[in-house]
């Protein structure tokens, strides 16, 4: 029961704002700790979502795959997803309106929490961001041309994870989404949508396993410079 309430991740929000992109753990380890979940590729090429097992990338010119396990990756966080409680939605929704049934579905904003959205979207607007090559800049430059797209009258799934504020660093405090078709031919990084109808998943996480990657020298070499990161984050993931 415990396994299922375990949220993995490998790197840090904090760390890829400081532009390590680096990737330094593959897709196949990371399914062995979960079967749902979120995070970037190596050298911030795109965007990851975990469904069901499976690990797909949505990339900046817009194209979607499936990945194949020895793709790498420097931040991401996955869970055995195992909902908790359900909501069908039979109404049209805003994001905000669907974040706020979210909240209302959570145990406690203290603790990190997995959620899933899924069912038809009159419109989904997603994030993909570009590939960097070195030297890296920092992530706030990069979102700033990130490509954005669009569909309407979509079906789907969003998934994600709520936050606490005390973590704001290790993660994006809040909820942080990302959108994957049921086609299987889009998604990525959500920045907004309406929910036509559909249900929404939430299940309480009691423990945080945060990996680092001790073996990048990147990484254990590098001075943080965290005085402006709660700006950038919020900036960043939209």
């Amino acid at each position: 029961m415990l396994e299922n309430k375990k949220l993995f991740q490998h790197g840090t929000l904090g760390a890829l704002m400081a532009g390590l992109y680096e990737g330094t753990l593959s897709i196949q380890e990371l399914l062995t700790h979960g079967d749902m979940g979120i995070g970037t590729m190596d050298g911030l090429d795109g965007e990851l979502i975990i469904l069901d097992g499976v690990a797909y990338q949505g990339k900046s010119d817009g194209s979607f795959k499936k990945l194949n396990g020895n793709e790498l990756v420097p931040y991401a966080a996955v869970t055995q997803f195992k909902a908790e409680r359900l909501q069908l939605i039979n109404e049209e929704l805003s994001a905000n309106e669907v974040k706020n049934l979210l909240e209302k579905k959570l145990s406690s904003k203290n603790v990190f929490s997995g959620i899933r959205v899924g069912g038809t979207f009159k419109q989904v607007r997603v994030r993909n961001m570009p590939k960097q090559d070195k030297p890296y800049p920092r992530l706030i430059e990069v979102s700033e041309i990130q490509p954005e797209y669009q569909e309407k009258d979509i079906t789907g799934t969003i998934v994600g994870f709520y936050t606490p504020s005390l973590f704001q660093g290790a993660a994006a405090a809040g909820f942080h989404m990302h959108f994957i078709s049921e086609a299987r031919d889009f998604g990525g990084h959500v920045l907004d949508f309406v929910l036509a109808e559909g249900s929404i998943e939430v299940e309480t996480i009691e423990t945080l396993e945060q990996h680092f990657p001790t073996h990048n020298a990147s990484f254990m070499e590098a001075e943080f410079d965290d005085a402006n990161l709660h700006a950038e984050i919020e900036a960043a993931e939209g």
